[in-house]
């Protein structure tokens, strides 16, 4: 069984830094490509951010390049997105989504459909 978990949200305000963290199970980590996608309340959901299994290939959305950072451990089974400088925008829902490596390329990896499996989501709120 394939398990993601993700913690790390809270309230913080504008200007102010979060890190959420995503283990994983389940899974041969070390194969596997792991994204950050995110979702606000009427909006579509985005892929903020992707490493890939030999942590050669990081990529970011244009939104948030620049303030988030996203690392992995494969020893740990777990990933980690460093946001800094947050503001009222970045307010989503944050899942955790991981596929295949030999899965995904440059034209889906930022396609959130092309993730198998996701977390729960833990809520991000940036507010005054």
């Amino acid at each position: 069984q394939v398990l993601l978990v993700e913690s790390g949200g809270g309230l913080v305000q504008p200007g102010g830094s979060l890190r959420l963290s995503c283990e994983v199970s389940g899974v041969t980590f070390a194969y596997y490509t792991i994204a950050w996608i995110r979702q606000a309340p009427g909006k579509e959901r985005e892929v903020v951010s992707s490493v890939s299994d030999d942590y050669e290939s990081a990529s970011y959305a244009d939104s948030v390049k620049g303030r988030f950072t996203i690392s992995r451990d494969n020893a740990r089974k777990a990933v980690y997105l460093q946001m800094d400088n947050l503001r009222p925008e970045d307010t989503a829902v944050y899942y955790c989504a991981a596929d295949h490596s030999a899965l995904l390329n440059s034209g889906n990896l930022y396609d959130p459909g092309a993730y198998d499996y996701w977390g729960q989501g833990t809520q991000v709120t940036v507010s005054s």
